[in-house]
């Protein structure tokens, strides 16, 4: 019991560690040295794929390689890799599939989940490198997006 219970700890904690860590490198890394990269996703899109997910491949190979290391014993590393799997399978649900629409299937009329698209777009307003605002996806500040 002890060990599920450490296992879901430290799934929820690395979801929650990814939210703020995805904020801080979106900010500071995609919208700075990285933006040779990041910008793809600012541009309009005439393909399915952006070189902005090449991110996306690495965190998917970082995750995969926790779980790994430790796939007989579900170690600390196992659940950090399992819950950088879960933020992003939440961040393509939201971002990729219900913001973004790669694919027209899901529309919601949730208030929450219109608050993380209408933040998202004030996010691609602005088409450039600075002066960016809304680098978080599931935190979203109210008084941004009224």
């Amino acid at each position: 019991m002890m060990h599920v219970i450490f296992g879901i700890s430290i799934t929820l904690c690395t979801l929650i560690v990814m939210e703020c860590l995805s904020w801080f490198i979106h900010k500071y890394l995609f919208h700075g040295p990285l933006w040779f990269l990041h910008k793809s996703h600012h541009e309009k899109s005439h393909s399915f794929l952006e070189w902005n997910d090449l991110f996306a491949l690495l965190f998917a190979a970082l995750s995969l390689y926790l779980m790994y290391l430790d796939r007989k014993h579900f170690g600390y590393r196992f659940f950090i890799g399992f819950g950088i799997t879960l933020y992003g399978i939440i961040y393509f649900v939201i971002h990729d599939w219900f913001v973004h629409r790669r694919f027209k299937t899901f529309k919601s009329n949730n208030t929450y989940l219109q608050m993380v698209r209408k933040a998202h777009k004030i996010h691609h307003k602005n088409q450039r490198k600075e002066k960016g605002k809304a680098f978080g996806l599931l935190f979203v500040k109210k008084s941004l997006v009224k």
